[in-house]
């Protein structure tokens, strides 16, 4: 099948490139700052088509969030940080590969639905309820490895697995802002940096603990990454 035209708007996956367009135009321009025009511009796709798939751009940005909370979820679930036997290393595996991920311009490594729930909490609520989904249906994937790792290390404190899960946003979304700020992806990554150190203290993982799991995995990741 030919590729849709914007003689032939409706033909294909013209949903699909628009949802793709907003993915990334959103991640670089912010929301409110994308425009209509903009999305049917690089989708290659009439007005007609943009409303014949989203009554509004409101509705576009609730689909948009809804379709990252879909392909990140795929991509995430593939990713080799589920590899470690020991919970712990999955653990600090994944913040491992969320650092390695961090990588190319801003707006390529930058999360969608942080951005757009930043911007659009209050004027836009359901928007920033999809984003929320998308964030805390990706938290919650963390929270089983997090409290078997607790169990396993006979950790007892007051706090819970899924705050934990939770923080390990706070500190990926905050670290986007702190790249935002001050156009620099190494600092990004240094919060990631700091919420290893953090999480090897809640776990008392010292020093002359020999953690063979993730170091071999950490190296290899880092050979691998982009």
């Amino acid at each position: 099948m030919s590729r849709p035209t914007k003689h032939a708007p409706e033909r294909g996956n013209a949903r699909i490139r628009l949802l793709e367009a907003a993915r990334d135009i959103i991640r670089e321009k912010g929301f409110s700052a994308t425009s209509v025009d903009d999305l049917c511009r690089a989708a290659d796709v009439t007005k007609g088509a943009f409303f014949h798939h989203f009554g509004s751009k409101e509705a576009l940005g609730v689909a948009a969030a809804e379709f990252w909370a879909e392909t990140t979820s795929a991509f995430f679930a593939a990713a080799p940080y589920h590899e470690p036997a020991d919970p712990l290393a999955r653990v600090l595996a994944y913040v491992a590969f969320r650092k390695a991920i961090i990588t190319g311009a801003l707006k390529e490594f930058t999360c969608l639905v942080g951005t757009m729930a930043q911007e659009v909490y209050e004027s836009a609520p359901d928007i920033r309820d999809a984003c929320g989904r998308s964030i805390f249906g990706h938290t919650a994937t963390l929270e089983d490895d997090i409290e078997m790792a607790r169990q396993q290390r006979g950790i007892s404190a007051d706090w819970t697995a899924e705050s934990l899960a939770r923080h390990t946003q706070a500190v990926l979304q905050g670290g986007f802002v702190l790249a935002k700020a001050g156009n620099d992806p190494a600092l990004a990554r240094e919060s990631l940096d700091h919420l290893e150190r953090y999480i090897r203290h809640l776990f008392n993982v010292t020093e002359d603990d020999a953690y063979e799991q993730i170091d071999p995995y950490r190296m290899r990741l880092r050979a691998d990454a982009p």
